[in-house]
Parts: C-alpha cells; sequence; structure tokens
C-alpha cells in the first residue's frame, strides 16, 4: 500500500483512511456533508498526489498527444490545459485526463490514479513518434484548494497575481518562495487551483495553506469530493467511464474533437455522433424514500433499461439524485422509471444530469 507525503498530516487531523487505487488516502475528516459544504461555501483542500503525471517531450510530442487525445491539442496556447479521453479504436475509454501544454514540444498528462500503469503502458505502446515519454507520478505531489474564497486565501502566499490566471490555464510560480506549478481546473464545480510541487514543499504548502486560512479552510476527503464532481455531473472512471463506455454515450462531446486530427478510436465516435447512440448518460431524481447507488438496476415496467453509475442524496440541495445509463428510448426528460434498491422498487423520473450550477471563474 503506497502513502502519499501528506499521510501523516492526515493522521493528525484525525482523517478516516482507506484504501484508493493502492494508496491510503483520507475519505472523511468530520462529515462528508460538512466537507462537501465548506467547499461550497468557503474553501476545502483536497490531498491529490495519488494522481499520475506522464511528461511528453521532443519535437513530435505535439502530434504524439493529438494522436492519443480526443481533443483539439493543435490549437492549444502554451499554457493551456485541456480536458479529454485516450481511447481504444472501439472508442471506448482507455481513461479521462488533462493535457497541460508548455510548448509544442513538452506537454504533461494527468492521469487517473488507478490507471496509471495502465495508461503509461498504452500510451508507450502507440508512440511512434519522435518524443519521449517518462511517468513522473512518484516525483511529484500536488494539493487540490476548491472553493470560492480559494482565490483569497492562495493569492497573498504567491509571487503571481492569481486574478490573471484565467480558467483551464496554468503557470510556474512560487508559494512562500517555494517553486510548484499551479493550474485552474477543478473537479468540484467550484473555483480552485491544482498545485504541483516536489514532495517536501507539498507538506510545507499544506499546513501554510491551513494557517492562512485559518476558519475559511478545512482538509477535505475523498467521500466529498465524489459528491461535489457528481453534484456538476462531472464523470469518475470506472463509473461514467470505462472501456464499455464512450466519451459520446457519456454526453462528453464538448472533449471530442470530431472535426480536427486524428485520434485513436475516432472513426467509432464519428459513427456515433452521426446516427446517435443506443444509450446515454441522464440524471434521475428518486421520487420515493431512499438512496440509489452505483450499480442499482433501472426498469421500465418489466424491461431492464439501464443502471445507476453514480447516486447520492445531494448535500447541496438535498435532493436523492443519481446519474445512469439508460437506454434510448427510455432517455426522455419526464420518464418515468424504477429502480431496483435491495428488492425493491423506487420511482424515479428522469431530469438533466447537472444537479447543480456550477460556479468556475469565467
Amino acid at each position: 500500500m503506497k502513502k502519499t507525503v501528506l499521510y501523516d498530516s492526515h493522521l493528525k487531523a484525525n482523517a478516516k483512511m482507506v484504501d484508493f487505487a493502492g494508496f491510503m488516502m483520507p475519505v472523511i475528516y468530520t462529515s462528508i456533508s460538512e466537507e462537501h459544504m465548506y467547499v461550497r461555501e468557503k474553501a476545502g483542500m483536497f490531498d491529490v498526489s495519488h494522481m499520475g503525471e506522464f511528461y511528453v517531450k521532443g519535437k513530435e510530442a505535439e502530434k504524439f498527444v493529438d494522436n492519443i487525445f480526443t481533443n483539439d491539442v493543435l490549437s492549444m496556447n502554451e499554457n493551456q490545459v485541456l480536458y479529454g479521453m485516450m481511447c481504444y479504436p472501439t472508442g471506448g475509454v482507455v481513461d479521462d485526463l488533462l493535457v497541460y501544454k508548455i510548448n509544442r514540444e513538452s506537454f504533461i498528462m494527468i492521469v487517473n490514479a488507478s490507471n496509471i500503469d495502465k495508461d503509461f503502458e498504452w500510451a508507450t505502446k502507440n508512440n511512434s513518434f519522435d518524443c519521449t515519454l517518462t511517468n513522473e507520478s512518484d516525483k511529484i505531489s500536488e494539493i487540490a484548494l476548491q472553493g470560492p474564497l480559494a482565490e483569497k486565501i492562495l493569492n497573498p502566499l504567491t509571487d503571481f497575481e492569481l486574478t490573471n490566471l484565467s480558467f483551464f490555464t496554468f503557470a510556474y510560480i512560487k508559494i512562500n518562495g517555494k517553486d510548484v506549478l499551479v493550474s485552474r481546473t477543478g473537479y468540484t464545480g467550484e473555483d480552485g487551483f491544482e498545485i504541483y510541487g516536489d514532495h517536501d514543499v507539498i507538506v510545507k504548502i499544506w499546513d501554510e495553506l491551513l494557517e492562512a486560512g485559518k476558519d475559511d479552510i478545512m482538509p477535505c476527503g475523498l467521500g466529498c469530493r465524489d459528491t461535489l464532481r457528481f453534484e456538476v455531473a462531472l464523470p469518475l472512471y470506472g463509473n461514467e467511464l470505462s472501456k464499455d463506455i464512450t466519451p459520446i454515450e457519456a454526453g462528453l462531446s464538448f472533449a471530442v474533437k470530431l472535426e480536427a486530427g486524428d485520434f485513436i478510436g475516432k472513426d467509432v465516435l464519428v459513427a456515433q455522433k452521426l446516427n446517435k447512440t443506443t444509450r446515454r448518460i441522464v440524471g434521475l431524481k428518486l421520487l420515493d424514500k431512499g438512496i440509489i447507488r452505483h450499480g442499482y438496476k433501472v426498469y421500465h415496467g418489466d424491461t431492464l433499461v439501464g443502471e445507476v453509475t453514480t447516486g447520492y442524496k445531494s448535500p447541496s440541495t438535498g435532493e436523492t439524485v443519481a446519474m445512469a445509463m439508460i437506454d434510448r428510448p427510455y432517455d426522455k426528460l419526464r420518464t418515468e422509471l424504477t429502480v431496483d434498491v435491495r428488492g425493491k422498487r423506487k420511482n424515479v423520473v428522469v431530469r438533466n444530469k447537472k444537479f447543480y450550477q456550477k460556479s468556475y471563474k469565467n
């Protein structure tokens, strides 16, 4: 079992630790609902050092990334970040990831912790270009500072005016004199920053941010990270995306640039876009009492028509809602369905899958 450099910090804060993707990670400090609302109303800080970082360098680095990534790499500006997927030839997803462009010959790929080895093997296998691909995951730690007060807390500690860091861009800056990479993307639906640095640097910055934020910041675990991303319909690999689910089925066409260059799996996604998929991920609202969870079966009458990918009682709205993969034509808004909850059928209705309004910086 791996431990991040912040492991001792989590124990001191009385975090409940669990195995996640082979790492001992904090799932909760106080309660999921309290941590969740701190991020929505103030600021929360996450240890995301378990994420993977691949560096791509060389004359054809841009061509290589463009070939394995669904978004339009060739149109990227320097210091820009793009979200997208690596796909199999079948159109199914190897992983969803962020690509950071330093310049045409230098990129960073941020991948999911559970997929690091698989992703690196896949990317290496498909690298026939004049560039080198290295897995730097064990050398880098990362903090995610999220919430409406994130900029106010972080800005006084930097040598950079964070109001100038726009959404989905990054910069190399100093925090209290320490060199780090800071981006502004977020996986919570709130404004916020990702801070990448050497292990010892991240440990110090974690403590410094908690001190600087005082009553406006709290450490947060993986539990509320999941409820936060779920409320704004951001996908989790293994739930809303997998080798058997394409980006088009998942409703992520915005990150698939079919009119741009070629990438692995493009022909399948073009056909799905043209002919429509036979299923897609939608939102569900529970009309009865209870909770609906990942893996629960969805029915129209006695016909099995889908499966829940993620379900929670939304801390921000109080509603019990879910995202689910539903067969057409049962995916239409206001369609009444049922979900099998431990042998009992619960009534649900199809609704928009964005359960909470995002509050990103424009």
